[in-house]
């Protein structure tokens, strides 16, 4: 893969040539588009009537006990990198990952306790929105609660709300898509664990044009803080928007493998590589320059669906940041600022011993195949 320069941004001008980009919808290459019946078939525990169901029992936790074993280890020797100083707790956003509990456990634990606010907005990535033709559109649910190891989770009523204030075409609401995903159960399963109270508003983002993000962000922040304002709410201590992403996959499988193979040196450099995004445009005051400035890190602005750097979050984290900023404005509070809290990766510290609990790993790791997990605090 040809390296690219870490912060280039797209010309203005081309940027507002696509700035009133139109949704549509991509065909699948090769099969046919799922349905909702073989979607479901391929969760671990699928959906039913209004309670979405949990893709993925395999590298997160189905039970209570499980879940609470995990938070327990989790907290336990070696911590994974610090970053920074943590702030403190009741944070405006963050940023988590949601990789196999077992990898990544010790690094929600260092982000998800900073979360306190009973409604959670969760950003999400949606891994195989090609292989549903999905494209240029916030995704929706449309359940009435997530099941989790602890219970249901309340999806909030903000939900209606924000549909309500946003333009026609920018958002659908399909479950299929939902139920095929796993990035935000990840995260979702810790905010219960913490607070059974809470609620979640989840999105996941396709593919799309910068420019159409920034748009959709800046509609959804509009309609989000009109309804927290009606509902007396508080960006933080009511309210928090948490952004799922995964950092670099590195290795030939990914197709990444810019600094060799794999082994010691080539995972540092990675590694290096990697924080440098979380000092630069993840941290201190976010702006859509900075938002921009990771996206066209991540794609080929002219080709979304692109690859530059492997990591997954290549949508949903440029629209969280801005979603942030949006909402932040219409708040008339101060633009949030990116403190980098922890990092860690799927091969620097041993796994959690989770697996006689009957939970895994649902891929291998080894210095020639590692995922890196990013945790940023976003206040005001």
């Amino acid at each position: 893969m040809k390296r690219l320069p870490l912060f280039a941004a797209p010309a203005f001008a081309a940027l507002l040539l696509s700035a009133q980009a139109s949704p549509s919808l991509i065909p699948a290459p090769g099969a046919p588009v799922p349905t909702l019946e073989e979607t479901r078939k391929a969760m671990g525990i699928p959906s039913a009537g209004d309670l979405r169901g949990q893709k993925d029992v395999v590298g997160f936790a189905s039970r209570a006990d499980q879940m609470a074993k995990v938070w327990e280890l989790s907290g336990l020797p070696p911590a994974p990198e610090r970053l920074g100083d943590k702030p403190p707790a009741g944070v405006a956003g963050a940023i988590c990952p949601h990789d196999d509990y077992l990898y990544a456990g010790r690094v929600y634990r260092e982000i998800i306790p900073l979360v306190k606010a009973r409604t959670v907005v969760l950003v999400g990535v949606f891994h195989g929105y090609r292989r549903y033709g999905a494209k240029d559109v916030m995704v929706f649910d449309d359940y009435r609660a997530w099941r989790s190891p602890d219970g249901e989770i309340p999806v909030s009523a903000l939900r209606g709300e924000v549909l309500a204030g946003l333009e026609p075409g920018e958002a659908v609401r399909n479950a299929a898509w939902h139920d095929s995903e796993h990035s935000l159960e990840a995260i979702a399963y810790w905010l219960k664990h913490q607070d059974p109270g809470v609620e979640i508003l989840p999105v996941i983002l396709p593919g799309t044009t910068f420019p159409r993000l920034q748009s959709m962000a800046a509609h959804f922040g509009h309609a989000l803080a009109a309804a927290m304002k009606r509902r007396g709410l508080v960006l933080g201590r009511d309210v928090a928007i948490v952004i799922s992403t995964d950092g670099i996959h590195y290795g030939a499988d990914f197709n990444h493998t810019p600094f060799g193979a794999g082994g010691v040196a080539a995972f540092q450099s990675a590694m290096d590589r990697d924080r440098q995004l979380l000092r630069g445009p993840l941290s201190s005051t976010v702006t859509a320059a900075k938002a921009e400035a990771f996206y066209t890190t991540m794609v080929d602005p002219a080709h979304p669906d692109t690859y530059r750097m492997p990591w997954c979050g290549r949508f949903s984290v440029p629209f969280g940041l801005l979603l942030l900023e949006a909402t932040s404005k219409e708040l008339g509070l101060p633009a949030p600022k990116g403190m980098p809290v922890a990092f860690g990766a799927s091969v620097d510290v041993p796994e959690l011993p989770v697996r006689a609990l009957g939970m895994g790993a649902t891929a291998p790791a080894s210095l020639y195949h590692f995922v890196s997990f990013p945790a940023v605090a976003y206040v005001n």
